[in-house]
């Protein structure tokens, strides 16, 4: 049998060593903390800041003495005042033209649109001589007026690559003279125009050496506003983002795109966003739910920075930076307009509502789209979950006025995925005409796993096909995901880690630490629970915790530098152990994984080298914290890994389909369709054999999947953009009913005697739930708990009686507001001085609502409604509060 391992070792460069030396800013190096100050030293093998006890600025100046790196001056934002002063700059001192001999290649023509950057993206590539640096680069007419300011910047490794770029806060000046020519400068000049830009006071006369260099063909277009929709799948963990352009979708489609395959008609289109690994930068259509706090110095304007920027900005400070940072925004749902405080890297505070951190986020999302098809977009559709369709509807409208959000045509998650299996069905007319389908979809994304059922019909029709689709939700686990799964990996490397380093170098096995067999696993968790095979593997996570410390929560009341490294312990090793996982699941074809600082090349096909930029973790020894830098020497075996989470997994997939298969109703689906990442999986697969044998179980992996963003993943969104197109395109005709979802908690109350009374009984449909429980009028306050399926308590609700808020009201009125939520008989019950409180869900609405009606002096009393939501957040269970 072959070994399929990952492992960690430290780096070897060979002969390549000085080539691949990473170089530092002051900027970069001011952010860090003087742990990871002496980190670089460390892995540099800079000996002077390792040879006595330097200060954090001393330890600065040593790294950028050895491994400076050349930083670029750039304008990248607009200033009215900075322009004028530029273009007195070139009228008096561009005195000198450099020769060109034709050496400097710009792009033959170059379209660009107001309110829109210029990136990578747009492939406008600049071939020029090592004379040229990057820098500024001025847009001019043939009068010398100044037009337009961009960069130019490094395009890859080669030497003389270069592209030109502009910030989106940039302005571009139409002029009557249309014969307009870059000015490219030296490294020198162009730091001058930089300072003269920024700086109110004048700076010495210089002479200003340039090229230029003439344009064939430069436009300056507005955007134009499009029909099409913009579809967004708004995860947990990652975003994503797409559209189905048609040839008319605006009147001129960018020929450069075209040409250069970013843009393709009549076909979807995903949004791509960037991302750098080590010096490279590439674009894939995915972005992480992640904010973190750019600047807040102005309250007003308080500035973000989204996705892999984030992450670039936590990993740069060790992930023990001041800045704030956000996860799993999505979780906000049912509480988005509470104020969260905000710090960022200069220790600038505010306030902030959770709406303008969202609304920031989505636009972003928007605005790349808009960049990248060179649209303005005024159609949005959300796909969210089915039990939250409205409450995100309404999130989604409140957030984003300027928008039309799609309602009516809107698609749920489970329903976005299923389309995609159904407008297969069409393409490829494997559909039986007329026939009813069942389908099962279970929808495993970063931090929850849903259930939903489906029922439908496929009819070819004389001018379109007719479908009729039922959906409901059947279940649901708010504390289950992909987070969950690389938590786990998390804490097996940690325990791994801690007997490494403490035991010379031995580590545990798999099987000291999860002793039931494989065979074994799924019927030991049937008898006594998944708790149970984890029992000893916590303890062992509980000891490791006194030698790798992660519950940065714990250090509150310790020194700061103790905190910090103790946070940076944590996000650490949740970084290697989402890369690990990514890596072992993401191909079929990559066997074994190892941590290097280069990614180096592939001797072997079955092995992937993923880069680690710093290797750093603190350890206690003798009581105290000490630095780790060197990689272990350790092999994780994938068969390890998926004895890991092979009880976890199964335990979700059992809580989802036990009781459709007792009950014979599993027999019923001819169709089980896995998604979400995490159910790449292949214990996925395995555990719902157990329960569906012979079904169609839809789990699609390539052999081998090279995307960096696999297909499961996307499966929602391209649903959502088919459904939409063929709508438009008038090639289907969908009837959709959304039925009212099963409720997976109860909730009660207690009586004066202490009797627990249920009120809303476990897997009923949302809109047939209903009670009541009675007080005197006078009482202050009544608790509502709900509890999940294990029985646990999972909130405590309080209603805040006001009896001066009642209305007097004839039952009649009741009727026309509640109708049978609050049954005549039940009023008529109620004694004077006494108030019954009415519990009930309805369809559209993920919780219940508590109406108090009294009774005084033979009159009745109708009081106010609250609602209280299922969830407060959509995942309840935070991986990055502090204390894991």
């Amino acid at each position: 049998m072959r070994s399929y391992t990952y492992k960690l070792h430290s780096p070897k460069n060979g002969g390549t060593e000085e080539t691949n030396r990473v170089k530092y800013t002051r900027d970069e190096l001011s952010e860090m903390t003087t742990l990871q100050l002496r980190s670089i030293c460390h892995k540099e093998k800079l000996v002077e800041g390792l040879s006595g006890p330097l200060d954090r600025e001393a330890l600065i100046r040593t790294i950028l003495k050895y491994r400076s790196a050349e930083q670029s001056l750039l304008i990248q934002s607009f200033d009215e005042h900075g322009w004028e002063r530029v273009e007195a700059a070139i009228a008096r001192y561009l005195n000198t033209p450099l020769p060109d001999d034709g050496s400097i290649q710009i792009p033959a023509k170059v379209t660009l649109y107001d309110g829109l950057q210029v990136d990578k993206l747009d492939q406008y590539r600049v071939k020029a001589p090592g004379t040229v640096a990057e820098s500024n680069v001025l847009l001019v007419n043939d009068h010398m007026e100044l037009c337009g300011i961009m960069n130019l910047v490094k395009d890859g490794p080669a030497p003389g690559m270069y592209c030109l770029t502009a910030s989106k806060e940039m302005t571009f000046r139409r002029t009557s003279n249309k014969n307009y020519s870059f000015l490219l400068f030296r490294k020198q000049d162009s730091e001058y125009l930089y300072q003269t830009y920024v700086r109110s006071r004048p700076l010495p006369p210089t002479n200003l050496h340039y090229w230029r260099i003439p344009i064939p063909e430069l436009e300056i277009q507005d955007l134009e506003e499009t029909d099409a929709v913009l579809a967004i799948d708004f995860g947990t963990s990652n975003t994503t983002a797409g559209a189905y352009l048609d040839d008319s979708y605006i009147s001129h489609p960018s020929r450069h795109d075209l040409l250069n395959g970013t843009l393709r008609l009549n076909s979807i289109n995903l949004v791509k966003f960037p991302v750098t690994t080590g010096k490279q930068e590439e674009w894939i259509e995915l972005l992480p739910t992640i904010v973190a706090v750019a600047d807040c110095s102005d309250t007003q304007q308080v500035k973000y920075y989204f996705g892999h920027e984030a992450m670039k900005l936590m990993k740069k400070n060790g992930y023990t930076g001041h800045a704030t940072v956000f996860h799993g925004i999505k979780r906000w749902v049912n509480r988005y307009k509470l104020p969260e405080e905000i710090v960022d890297g200069q220790g600038n505070a505010s306030v902030v509502r959770r709406n303008d951190i969202l609304r920031a986020y989505l636009l972003h999302v928007i605005e790349m789209a808009e960049h990248q098809f060179k649209c303005r977009f005024r159609k949005l559709h959300f796909s969210s979950p089915v039990k939250l369709k409205t409450q995100f509807g309404e999130m989604f409208a409140e957030l984003l006025p300027d928008y039309r959000i799609e309602s009516d045509d809107a698609l749920d998650e489970g329903m976005a995925v299923l389309f995609n299996t159904i407008a297969d069905q069409i393409e490829k007319n494997t559909f039986a005409d007329g026939e009813t389908y069942h389908a099962l979809v279970i929808d495993c994304g970063g931090g929850t796993t849903d259930l939903s059922s489906c029922r439908f019909r496929i009819e070819d029709g004389h001018i379109s096909y007719k479908l009729d689709i039922h959906t409901a939700y059947e279940n649901g686990d708010t504390n289950f995901g992909g987070n969950n799964i690389t938590y786990r990996i998390l804490q097996f490397m940690k325990i791994v880690f801690a007997d490494y380093y403490t035991k010379g170098g031995s580590v545990p096995d798999i099987d000291s630490l999860i002793g039931i067999p494989g065979p074994d696993l799924f019927r030991h968790v049937d008898e006594f629970g998944v708790e149970s095979v984890y029992e000893r593997f916590e303890a062992r996570y509980r000891e490791a915790e006194r030698m790798i410390p992660t519950r940065f929560k714990d250090y509150e009341n310790r020194t700061r530098e103790e905190y910090l490294r103790v946070k940076s312990n944590y996000y650490f090793l949740w970084e290697i152990a989402d890369s690990m996982k990514k890596e072992f699941f993401r191909k079929t074809g990559i066997l074994r994984n190892r941590f290097d600082s280069q990614t180096g090349d592939r001797q072997e096909q079955d092995l992937k080298i993923t880069a680690v930029d710093r290797w750093c973790l603190s350890a206690y020894e003798n009581g105290r914290m000490k630095d780790i830098y060197e990689f272990p020497r350790v092999v994780f075996n994938i068969n390890e890994i998926n004895q890991l989470i092979k009880a976890d997994i199964y335990d979700i997939v059992r809580k989802f389909l036990e009781d459709f298969y007792q009950d014979g109703r599993l027999q019923e689906y001819s169709i089980i369709k896995l998604t979400g990442q995490s159910c790449r999986i292949d214990s996925f697969r395995e555990a719902l054999k157990e329960f569906v044998p012979g079904r169609s179980i839809e789990f699609r992996q390539k052999t081998e999947e090279s995307d960096s963003v696999p297909e499961l993943k996307l499966a929602c969104l391209r649903g959502a953009i088919r459904y939409l197109s063929a709508r438009k395109a008038g090639t289907i005709e969908a009837y959709i009913t959304n039925h009212a979802p099963v409720v997976p908690y109860t909730v009660s109350a207690f009586t004066h005697s202490r009797q627990e009374k249920l009120l809303i009984s476990s897997l009923e449909r949302l809109n047939q739930v209903q009670g009541s429980i009675s007080r005197p009028f006078e009482v202050k306050e009544i608790e509502f708990f709900l509890k999940g399926s294990d029985g646990a308590v999972r909130h405590k609700y309080a209603y805040a009686n006001e009896p001066g808020s009642f209305e007097p009201v004839p039952y009649e009125d009741i009727a026309g507001r509640y109708g049978a939520k609050i049954p005549q008989d039940d009023t008529d019950s109620i004694q004077n001085g006494e108030v019954k409180f009415f519990v009930f869900a309805e369809d559209n609405e993920w919780g219940f609502h508590v109406v108090p009606v009294a009774r005084e002096d033979e009159q009745l009393y109708l009081g106010p409604k609250r609602f209280f939501a299922f969830e407060n957040d959509l995942s309840e269970l935070d991986f990055f509060d502090g204390w894991k």
